[in-house]
């Protein structure tokens, strides 16, 4: 459905927003551009509406280039952070007015009769005479995406629309926006920073940084399987535990813990693990409080307990380090006990020095 090949953007101050960018978008498919402020993320956006020149590279929908098709022209329905509903017009007019303009526009009576058939389906009935200033913001962001919609666009894109609605509407508001787009089967791509967002709505995630695709996978896999040190870092909350060892003579090596590199999987090795020093990365749910009777990689003090919900979430030292596990709320440990810790083998994460993932 959408290519895009080889995207480069230069703006006028000299900065390079996107370098090489390559990736494909299947029909129906609904996809998060993730990343740090900054990324490239937003300026992908606005590239494939056509609000931005690429530099360099082409972006082809259905195998044809859009690069010099007007915005107006591209069949793409566009939704703003920031709403962009008109304040004098109420909400059925709002939805109904992309319908009556341009050269494709229709009579006012099927603009309404359309209008209202979107309106039923996002749940905005009620608000068709009033105006956006009396809505909330999770309504605003409601009547924007109508609106959207109402054009039957090939493709759909939403830049950052959660960012201004608090935490239990983006929740609900992403439940529907994920329900809305499946059963009318658009092609979405959503802009967003929060990875829980992206994590929890989208069907594959291109996560980006410093205008560089970092890794392109399903949800699962960039938690799963990150592709470099930036991706284990940015997905996982809490953050990724990491630390720097050497490999010699076939041990890991920490002031803390040896871990001979034979105990490890030998399916996840993606080169021969050379002497050297690494990165070794530990999700805090794969460092776990060791068995009565085992022994465990390392011990040390709690110096710290959060009790999130189910799960307690322990501090510790390791080293010049302040580490971190997950345990069930049924661990009663708290702050000043010494615990014995074990490291899942087959979990952990090993980056080389310049952060390419070696197993």
């Amino acid at each position: 459905m959408i290519d895009v090949i080889d995207l480069n953007k230069v703006f006028d101050n000299g900065f390079e927003a996107l370098k090489s960018v390559n990736f494909s978008i299947e029909q129906g498919d609904l996809v998060c551009l993730l990343g740090p402020s900054g990324c490239g993320k937003s300026t992908i956006l606005n590239l494939i509406a056509g609000l931005l020149t690429p530099t360099g590279g082409d972006i082809q929908f259905k195998g044809s280039s859009v690069v010099t098709t007007e915005p107006k022209d591209r069949n793409i329905g566009f939704v703003f952070q920031n709403y962009a509903l008109y304040p004098h017009m109420t909400v059925l007019e709002n939805i109904m007015f992309p319908l009556t303009v341009g050269k494709n526009k229709i009579s006012k009576e099927e603009a309404q009769k359309i209008a209202e058939e979107y309106m039923q389906l996002t749940n905005i009935e009620e608000l068709a005479g009033k105006k956006p200033g009396t809505l909330s913001g999770g309504q605003q962001q409601r009547v924007a995406i109508t609106r959207a919609l109402v054009q039957k666009p090939e493709v759909l894109l939403l830049d950052e629309p959660l960012s201004n609605l608090d935490a239990r509407l983006r929740l609900k508001i992403r439940e529907e926006i994920r329900r809305l787009v499946k059963e009318v089967g658009i092609t979405t791509i959503f802009v967003t920073h929060d990875q829980e967002e992206a994590l929890s709505i989208s069907d594959k995630i291109i996560l980006l940084n410093e205008g560089y695709i970092q890794q392109h996978d399903d949800p699962q896999n960039l938690y799963l399987e990150p592709s470099n040190l930036f991706v284990a870092k940015f997905i996982g909350n809490p953050i990724i535990n990491i630390t720097e060892v050497e490999i010699k003579d076939g041990v890991i090596t920490h002031p803390s813990f040896n871990i001979p590199t034979s105990e490890l999987s030998q399916d996840r090795k993606r080169q021969e693990l050379a002497d050297g020093h690494y990165y070794l990365g530990m999700r805090p749910e794969d460092v776990v409080p060791s068995s009565e009777g085992e022994q465990g990689h390392f011990s040390t003090t709690i110096s710290g307990v959060e009790l999130i919900g189910r799960e307690r979430i322990l501090h510790f030292p390791l080293g010049e380090q302040f580490l971190k596990s997950i345990v069930s709320v049924e661990h009663k440990i708290e702050e000043g006990d010494t615990l014995s810790f074990t490291l899942l083998k087959h979990k952990i994460f090993l980056f080389d020095k310049d952060g390419a993932r070696v197993y």
